[in-house]
């Protein structure tokens, strides 16, 4: 099994729980994003991210996860996102 297919199953674990993505979008420009994780595809893992009132979708492939491109972390059922935002 591959990184690609670690990472994903990692992720399927995880589907329907918040989490916290940080991508690196290039000239130290770092967006955090903070949503739900939604589905895993062969390719990509979709998240409904809360942008203001609205929720968004916003899709990342396993290889910016494996090249570190996006950081993702899975949150507790117990943790809010200001709790998570404290830990870090």
């Amino acid at each position: 099994m591959n990184q690609m297919q670690i990472i994903k199953r990692e992720l399927e674990n995880h589907i329907g729980k918040k989490v916290i993505v940080r991508a690196n979008k290039g000239r130290k420009k770092i967006v955090t994003r903070k949503g739900i994780l939604k589905a895993t595809y062969p390719s990509l893992f979709v998240l409904e991210v809360f942008n203001g009132e609205e929720l968004v979708t916003a899709s990342y492939t396993y290889s910016d996860v494996l090249t570190s491109t996006v950081q993702v972390t899975v949150l507790d059922e117990d943790v809010t996102y200001k709790d998570a935002k404290m830990i870090s």
